[in-house]
């Protein structure tokens, strides 16, 4: 079970915790890595202006500062200094500065994954954290990027999270252009005003939202009714595309997005059954997507909120007249640990990597037990060394308090002997080929 931060919002894990947080950290990296993805990290720091350029929440940025100038005075933030550096409170800004300074280095279409930690200066909770963990995959093409990756993205993504000791999950997809197309389509112009309001659909219910819909954006209530049928549809295959058209709106860039909606759901329905839907509602506030949106809810547990969220941006990245197109999804992972740990989700199969423990018959026996363990180690069975030439029932109770399963004894014949301490068996063994079981060699995490 998680543990309680002594300070809010930065978790810190318990050592068998903590495991778990590298099982599913090694799993993304794995599958990541079986698709092409390359691995990349960005500095912590941004300036302020980079980090605000695409409108986000200034108040959740966390700056920096010296405590003292370099006259020695006390240093003072200086509030509006787009020069000023700060913490990134997520991946994609700092991969779109990346790309644009590195595009003369980069092959593309180029495929990258980024595991690293960000800060967010938000009210804590489970399921936010001011320090986290994210795991980001993208794919960014030189001035244009064929609709093809989207499709891709999504099944790479079902594929990650299906290896996960998680409970069943939905991608929920959407896309910008079918709902921006649409609202054109019933005389709603500010459709970024509009997807706005529709993000908050889940939180604050159809009947605020409409009422946003009129008092903000100037609605009508035939025009908020319509814009709420949209976002009502939802679908396991691709019939949304006809309940969209029975609304009767027509548009150009609404087919367009029909059309590229169907292609991911299309191949989602045959290649990740039951880990997909078209989604209508999801809207993903932030102005630069362009397309594809999508946003992962772990089923029974959606008051968590998403764990998974991304989509299609098209100038996110630029350079001059260059343009770096690019799809891409985060992944919550501190947020994910967290419901892991706190519902016992999975749980390691002990608490230390440590499979054995070299006991010592005396003190003089300590350079022998070395020998055994580096033999052992050197067949990848990881092993420590008692320091004290206790009883053998102390030696033994220290390897249960670790949670190491294996006690290993030399006599002075120099004859060898492992105990399995969970079952009580003991025999015989040669450091140069005994090996424990297949599931003992290295800590598991299963579900419970």
């Amino acid at each position: 079970m998680a543990r309680t931060a002594s300070l809010s919002g930065f978790p810190e894990w318990l050592p068998e915790e903590r495991l778990v947080e590298l099982h599913v950290l090694d799993t993304l990296r794995r599958v990541f890595e079986l698709h092409g993805f390359s691995s990349i990290e960005t500095r912590a720091v941004e300036t302020v202006g980079q980090l605000l350029r695409k409108g986000e929440i200034d108040k959740e940025v966390y700056g920096l500062r010296r405590l003292q100038d370099e006259e020695g005075d006390e240093a003072k933030a200086h509030k509006g200094d787009q020069h000023a550096l700060a913490l990134h409170f997520d991946l994609t800004v700092p991969f779109a500065r990346y790309v644009v300074e590195n595009a003369g280095y980069l092959a593309f279409p180029f495929r990258r994954y980024q595991v690293q930690k960000v800060w967010r200066g938000e009210r804590p909770q489970e399921g936010r954290a001011r320090e986290f963990t994210q795991a980001d995959i993208d794919i960014v093409g030189d001035g244009e990027l064929p609709f093809r990756y989207d499709v891709e993205i999504a099944l790479v993504i079902a594929e990650a999270l299906g290896a996960l000791p998680i409970p069943d999950f939905l991608l929920r997809i959407n896309n910008r252009k079918l709902a921006e197309g649409f609202y054109n389509g019933i005389g709603l112009t500010d459709t970024a005003g509009v997807l706005r309001s529709i993000d908050k659909l889940e939180k604050i219910g159809p009947a605020k939202v409409a009422g946003l819909l009129q008092s903000e954006l100037g609605a009508t209530p035939e025009q908020a009714a319509s814009a709420l049928s949209l976002a009502s549809i939802r679908t396991a295959d691709t019939s949304f595309v006809a309940q969209v058209r029975a609304l009767g709106v027509s548009n150009e860039l609404l087919e367009e997005g029909l059309n590229e909606l169907e292609q991911v759901i299309a191949a989602a329905v045959q290649r990740a059954p039951g880990r997909v839907v078209a989604d209508l509602s999801i809207a993903r506030g932030l102005d630069y997507y362009t397309g594809t949106v999508v946003e992962t809810v772990l089923v029974g547990h959606e008051q968590l909120g998403s764990i998974c969220s991304g989509g299609r941006y098209d100038a996110l990245a630029s350079k001059g007249n260059r343009k770096f197109p690019g799809v891409g999804l985060s992944i919550g992972v501190t947020r994910l640990v967290s419901r892991i740990l706190s519902q016992d989700l999975a749980k390691a199969s002990r608490s230390v990597p440590t499979a054995v423990l070299v006991t010592l018959t005396n003190d003089d026996s300590w350079g022998a037990a070395q020998d055994v363990a580096e033999q052992l180690r050197a067949r990848g069975i990881a092993t420590e060394v008692a320091a004290k030439a206790e009883k053998f029932g102390k030696q033994i109770k220290f390897a249960d308090r670790r949670g190491i399963p294996f006690v290993w004894f030399t006599d002075d014949d120099g004859k060898h002997q492992v105990k399995d301490i969970r079952s009580g068996e003991q025999a015989d063994a040669d450091p140069a080929s005994w090996a424990p079981a297949e599931e003992d060699l290295h800590v598991r995490v299963t579900t419970a």
